[in-house]
Formats: C-alpha cells, sequence, structure tokens
C-alpha cells in the first residue's frame, strides 16, 4: 500500500534492496506526496549548492592557482559541455527511474566537494569541476522528472516553481554563505568547499532512506487533477503494458519540444552569467569585495526564489501559462537593459544594483515557473512515459547554448582576463617601493587599458541576453495551453465530468 504520512518510508524497513528500488505501487496520499516533491526539492537545491560553489568564490579561486578568467571559463565550458550528454544519459530514466541517479548522484558531488580543495593544480580543480558536471545534466534531467510524477496539471506550475527553487535557493546558499563566512575564515575559498561537501553527504543520506518514485505504470500516465487517483491506479498495469518505448528520441524530437527547449535556453544566458560570473562582474567593474558582491547577489537569488513560487500558484490558479512568459519577458529586458547601462558607471551604488537585479530575477522567475510546467504538458501530451526522455532533450540543448556562451564570452569580454590579474599586480607594485620595474609598469598600463576597456564589452555581452530574451516570445509559441483563463477553466471542468463518468462507469 502507498504510504499516508510523511514518515511512511522509514517505517518499511531498510533493506539493502529498498536503497535500489525505490517504486511505488499506488500513487501516495497527500501527505507522502508532499513529503517526496519536498525530498525531491530539497536535495535538487543541495546539489545545485555543490555545483555552484566556485561561482561565488571565483575571484580567489583564479587567484590560487594563478588561473587566467579564459581558463577558468573554458573549464565551466567543458563541464557544460559533458553536463549535456549527462542529459541525455538521464534520458534513460524513463525505463530505469529517476530517484537513484538523484540520491546517488549527491554522494559523487559531496565527495568531489570535499576533495576538491587538495586539488593540487588549475588541472585537476577542472577536473573535478568537470565529473560535477556530469552529475548536474544527469540531475536537470531526473530531478523535475520526479516532481513532475508526483504534480498533476493542476499544480504543476507551483511544483516546477518549487523545483526551480533547486538551482536558485542553490546560488542564494551560495551567496548567502560566503557573504556570512568568509570574512571570518581568512577568505579561503576551500572552506566553502569543506561546507558544501558536509552539507551534501546529509542531503545524500536523507534522499538515500526518504526519497521514492512512481512505478512505469502509474508515472506513464497523464494526471490533470488530484482527483484522477482513482482512475490511474485502475488503469496502471494496462498502462505499463501498453506504453510506447519505441524510438524514444524520434518520438520527443519534435517542433513543439526542440522550439521552446531553445528558447529558455537562450532566455537564460542571463541568468547563468550570474551563476558564474556575476561576482567577477561586480568586483572587477565596481570594486566591490568579493565578500560584498556576494551580499548583492543574494538579494537575486532570494527574489527569484520568492516569485517562481508565488508565480508557479498564480498561474495554476487561473490555469494559463503563456501570459506570464511574456509579462516577465518583459520586464526582463526592461531591467536587462537598466543593468547594462550602469556597466559605465563604476560608482553605481550597492543599493541601486540591488533594485535592478531584483526586478531582473523577478521578469525571469514570472517566465520560467510557467514555461516548466507548459514543458512538461506538451511532453506528456506527446507520450507521458517518455517524460524523462523529453526533458533530456531540453536539458541536452540547455547545456549546449551555456556551453556555447561561455565560450564565447571570454572573447567578448577579453579585458576581464587582464583585471583579474589586478590584485596580484598592484601587490607586486606596493613591494617594489618608489622605483618599480618597468615591465611591472607595463603590466599595470595594460590593467588600466583593460578596465577602460571592460564596461563597453560587458555591455556588448548584456546586449547579446537581451536580444536571447526577445527571441524566447516566439520559441515558446508552439507549447500548449490556453491563454484565456475562462477558457481553461472550461477544459478543467470538461475534465472533471470525464473522470467522474469513468469512474462512476467502473
Amino acid at each position: 500500500m502507498a504510504p499516508t504520512n510523511p514518515t511512511a518510508p522509514a517505517a518499511e524497513g531498510f533493506t539493502i534492496d529498498r536503497l535500489w528500488r525505490r517504486g511505488l505501487d499506488r500513487y501516495p496520499s497527500t501527505g507522502a506526496r508532499y513529503w517526496y516533491l519536498a525530498v525531491a526539492v530539497f536535495v535538487t537545491i543541495i546539489l545545485y549548492y555543490e555545483l555552484y560553489v566556485a561561482g561565488g568564490v571565483a575571484p580567489l579561486i583564479l587567484e590560487h592557482f594563478k588561473m587566467s578568467f579564459i581558463y577558468y571559463v573554458n573549464i565551466l565550458v567543458l563541464a557544460n559541455l559533458v553536463g549535456a550528454f549527462g542529459s541525455l544519459a538521464a534520458g534513460l530514466a524513463d525505463r530505469w527511474g529517476r530517484a537513484n541517479l538523484v540520491a546517488y548522484g549527491l554522494l559523487v558531488t559531496g565527495v568531489l566537494a570535499l576533495i576538491t580543495p587538495f586539488a593540487p593544480n588549475k588541472f585537476v580543480f577542472g577536473l573535478f569541476a568537470v565529473l560535477g558536471g556530469i552529475v548536474e545534466g544527469m540531475c536537470l534531467v531526473a530531478t523535475p522528472a520526479l516532481v513532475r510524477d508526483f504534480s498533476p496539471q493542476i499544480g504543476r506550475a507551483s511544483a516546477m516553481g518549487f523545483w526551480t527553487l533547486g538551482p536558485v535557493v542553490g546560488s542564494l546558499v551560495v551567496s548567502f554563505v560566503a557573504n556570512r563566512t568568509l570574512p571570518h575564515l581568512d577568505n579561503s575559498w576551500s572552506s566553502q568547499y569543506y561546507i558544501v561537501g558536509v552539507v551534501g553527504l546529509v542531503a545524500f543520506a536523507i534522499a538515500l532512506f526518504g526519497l521514492r518514485e512512481l512505478k512505469p505504470g502509474l508515472r506513464d500516465q497523464v494526471m490533470v487533477s488530484a482527483g484522477d487517483r482513482a482512475l490511474i491506479e485502475a488503469r496502471a498495469d494496462s498502462a505499463e503494458r501498453t506504453a510506447d518505448l519505441d524510438r524514444p528520441w524520434g518520438q520527443m524530437m519534435r517542433l513543439d519540444i526542440l522550439a521552446p527547449a531553445l528558447g529558455i535556453s537562450i532566455f537564460l544566458l542571463i541568468y547563468y552569467t550570474a551563476v558564474g560570473f556575476f561576482t567577477v562582474y561586480l568586483t572587477s567593474n565596481f570594486g566591490f569585495t568579493t565578500s560584498k558582491a556576494n551580499g548583492i547577489n543574494t538579494w537575486y537569488w532570494a527574489i527569484n526564489a520568492v516569485s517562481l513560487v508565488v508565480v508557479g500558484a498564480l498561474s495554476d490558479r487561473l490555469r494559463v501559462r503563456k501570459p506570464f512568459m511574456v509579462a516577465g519577458t518583459v520586464i526582463a529586458v526592461v531591467m536587462t537593459f537598466l543593468f547594462m547601462t550602469r556597466t559605465t558607471h563604476p560608482h553605481t551604488s550597492s543599493t541601486t544594483l540591488i533594485v535592478i537585479i531584483a526586478l531582473l530575477s523577478l521578469g525571469l522567475a514570472t517566465a520560467y515557473a510557467p514555461w516548466m510546467a507548459a514543458f512538461t504538458e506538451t511532453i506528456e501530451k506527446r507520450n507521458p512515459a517518455l517524460t524523462a526522455t523529453g526533458l533530456a532533450i531540453w536539458g541536452w540543448i540547455l547545456r549546449i547554448v551555456v556551453c556555447l556562451a561561455f565560450f564565447v564570452l571570454p572573447y567578448v569580454v577579453s579585458a576581464v582576463d587582464k583585471l583579474v590579474e589586478a590584485p596580484a599586480v598592484l601587490a607586486q607594485v606596493k613591494a617594489a617601493g618608489a622605483n618599480p620595474p618597468p615591465a611591472l609598469l607595463a603590466e599595470v598600463g595594460k590593467i588600466k587599458s583593460a578596465a577602460a576597456d571592460a564596461p563597453h564589452q560587458w555591455q556588448a555581452w548584456w546586449w547579446v541576453c537581451i536580444v536571447a530574451e526577445i527571441l524566447f516570445l516566439g520559441l515558446m509559441l508552439p507549447l500548449v495551453g490556453r491563454w484565456s483563463p475562462k477558457a481553461a477553466k472550461a477544459d478543467a471542468e470538461a475534465h472533471d465530468r470525464e473522470v467522474a463518468r469513468l469512474t462512476g462507469a467502473s
């Protein structure tokens, strides 16, 4: 029988077999379903906390390993490239399940975080980051697939809003912890990896014993509302026998899957720039300390987290997705433009930047949570038994787009490579006294030139992000879903009548 309360998984016994076979024979009751959703969201937060920790201390990492900005960016490029194929591999979750990918992924990332401070050089550091990228690519598919399985379509945007708290709150925790602990830990980048590594292993233990998933016959059906539960269970055996798993990639390689996946991937360029480079940008362009930059970043992620949940709930209440995507895009475009204008004003206050990026964050969240709901609903229309496959295609496209963007960025913003060397060079000038050597003075001259060029180069990149946000509006149109709340409500009522007829007939 399905567990009747959130603590039921623990009561089933800790057998070795149970740590691998996690399928539920019946659709869980409300309490248990919320428990599994909560665990899925929690472990997603920790996974992204682990995987984004480098962005919060990037300037310190560059200084420690004497690593150029381009070298650092190339690590991110390679990590996203292998992560793209990790996403494709996770498409097998339709056949093999999702929960084990997530649980044991936490074990891998936790161990990687703890051993990263022992990396003897920048090559080994990069190797650990690339291995983490593979895990991220797999979890990017497995975790939203789990959330989809446990959330009916009426309620899907709220559930996906909570799922998106994974990368968002993960980034928020990176910034918050770095801001609060770095000043007390000698600005040691390695301290952040020790903290996240321990947290990651605790999360692994929680997932190992607390995360379950639906068996194929249950997850291979479309659940519109919680009232469909009895019908879904009655059809489980036949659904498992008749599920069409042939040519999975061919079934999902369709315009209504590919175009929206590309659209959201380019729409999120500004988001991934924030993850990887906001700290570098704020320290090099505005002169903030690493701790202060993380304090500013905290506002970005906090507003994003709250907005995802609120907007998801509104989208579910009105039963529409696309109007929210349009509204969010308009806000994002306007705020990205204002953010771009501040680039050439290095004395912009932290308060001004916080207001701008908070509203930018609001716009991104307003578009993204409803998009995730609409995208999973579009996959379900194609074939609900191939949800992970459809998400794998999205994950692959997303990682490839980010990979290409990160590859191009250091050539667009080439001056940053010299600016990240500035602290070390200026320290040498102070140490040289009144007569620094000519070669050192030449380096100072290059830094001054880079400082003059960098703002304009960053502006060019923000323009790329603005254009990408606008293109998203056209690419999201093939998604399923009504524009009118009234029409969407009528669809839901018609579905409820049909379910009542079928269950009554049975």
